[in-house]
Order: structure tokens, then sequence, then C-alpha cells
């Protein structure tokens, strides 16, 4: 018997209907893309603040600290 819990109360999953099952696979889904986003949002993050400071560098400027928010260097 797999049971899911929702709502802090759990369900036999065999006893669910088919269309209460598609919806939670759905949710399944949605839930690992918002992870998936997420993580690469962050390499991408990463990344842009890394050009930031390399951009600094090679303008002969003081490179940004680690702890500023890179978003402070707009272009344009």
């Amino acid at each position: 018997m797999t049971t899911i819990k929702i709502d802090e109360k759990d369900y036999d999953l065999d006893t669910l209907s088919e269309e209460t099952k598609a919806q939670i696979l759905s949710i399944q889904f949605v839930d690992a893309e918002l992870q998936r986003l997420q993580a690469q949002a962050a390499v991408l993050q990463t990344a842009r603040a890394s050009y930031s400071r390399a951009l600094q560098e090679a303008m002969g400027t003081t490179p940004v600290p680690p702890a500023v928010d890179a978003e402070a260097i707009k272009l344009g």
C-alpha cells in the first residue's frame, strides 16, 4: 500500500481516482521543474557575478566584493 500525504492527511494511492492521480503527477512534475529552474537561476546568477567582476578587472576598476549584489552593475 502506497500512501501520499496531502494537507497533513495520508491517503492510500490505490483508492484515489485517476483524475486525482493525474493531478498529483502534474503537481510533482511542476515541483521538479521549479527545482530545476531555481538551480539553473542560481548557476546563472553566479556566472553573472563572475562576469561582472571580470568586467571590472578588465576596465581597471576595483572588483565587486563577493557580498555585493551583481545586479548593482547595470549595462546600457
